[in-house]
């Protein structure tokens, strides 16, 4: 069983409680982890696993694999008329604990759920937990986005930032409203050009819209979707990076990242599979840079000493708790 119960003795409980004291006796090691590892693993993707903001979450899993505490096995994708069949195919395999997007298919996937209550979901969603076993996470990496706006607000010439986003969804507004407010910290005359492409993966679309934005002045980009970054390297202007860091792919275009590391969320995840203790609950705040979850790169010979250090001067602050960003889920406007 993936999923603790109120007032009853879980599967795992009983067969840890079996082999505690042989396994201690032997090893040294708690039999309720020992035991069990690895457990099975299964992630539902709609987009290909190279799509930045899945590409975190295949790589944490991954990571998890290659250590032994997991088998891993993944669908991508994925087409939102059929997600709930493959939700419910990955349940009936017997797995332990279930990792997707239920953005488009939130309705379905809780359904879902709701009839496997011995599995751990896991879900990205910009809704709350649903007990017993639906638990949700989110990218919240505002706080490094803040910081990439800093080096954005400092270096931009002509004042006018354009920011291409895939859906104007809570996962994206925070972080470019983040991305708006540090560049405004630093240069209150900047102006921003917003537009939404309405699609999660549609390089060619993005690189247009980007395009459109540098014939209006745009001398910085902020890159949410793939195909901005082309259009700036064509360009010969600076982009801002969001959840991966694309400056090998990039060079001399990437002014900075705000990088999204899903290790935290995962590994808490199989962690309380593994001690029987996986519930419905919020994993959103292990994004937050304090739990290793977000972390921003810039590079200096394009940003500037002064910049960087000031950035990172903010970094240090968010770190001890003397400085908060704000999360403004609401949708960003062009101001100009």
């Amino acid at each position: 069983m993936a999923v603790s119960k109120p007032f009853s003795w879980p599967r795992r409980a009983l067969l840890a409680a079996g082999l505690t004291i042989a396994a201690t006796m032997a090893t040294g090691i708690p039999a309720a982890l020992a035991a069990e590892k690895p457990i099975k693993v299964a992630a539902i993707y709609t987009v290909p696993v190279e799509q930045q903001w899945v590409s975190r979450i295949h790589k944490a899993l991954t990571a998890a694999k290659e250590r032994g505490d997991v088998t891993y096995t993944f669908s991508e994708n994925v087409a939102n008329t059929d997600y709930e069949r493959v939700m419910r195919e990955y349940a009936e395999q017997g797995m332990d604990l279930v990792v997707g997007e239920a953005f488009a298919v939130e309705r379905a996937a809780r359904k879902v759920a709701a009839e496997y209550p011995d599995t751990a979901f896991l879900m990205g969603s910009s809704f709350g937990p649903s007990k017993p076993n639906f638990a949700v996470f989110d990218n919240f990496i505002h706080e490094p986005s803040y910081l990439t706006g800093m080096i954005a607000g400092a270096k931009t010439e002509s004042n006018i930032i354009g920011m291409v986003g895939g859906y104007a969804i809570p996962e994206v507004n925070r972080l470019m409203n983040a991305f708006m407010e540090g560049a405004l910290a630093v240069n209150p005359d900047v102006k921003f050009l917003v537009t939404f492409i309405n699609s999660w993966y549609d390089p060619p679309k993005a690189k247009e819209s980007a395009f459109a934005m540098i014939d209006k002045g745009a001398d910085i980009l902020y890159a949410e979707r793939f195909g901005v970054s082309d259009a700036a390297k064509e360009k010969g202007i600076l982009a801002i990076g969001n959840v991966i860091d694309t400056s090998a792919d990039y060079p001399g275009t990437i002014l900075a990242s705000a990088l999204w590391h899903m290790e935290p969320s995962i590994d808490k995840a199989i962690d309380a599979v593994l001690s029987d203790s996986f519930e419905a609950s919020d994993y959103g705040p292990y994004s937050f840079m304090s739990y290793g979850g977000g972390s921003f790169v810039a590079d200096e010979a394009l940003a500037g000493a002064e910049a960087v250090a000031a950035a990172k001067e903010t970094e240090a602050e968010i770190l001890d708790g003397l400085f908060r960003v704000n999360i403004n889920d609401s949708e960003p406007k062009s101001t100009m």
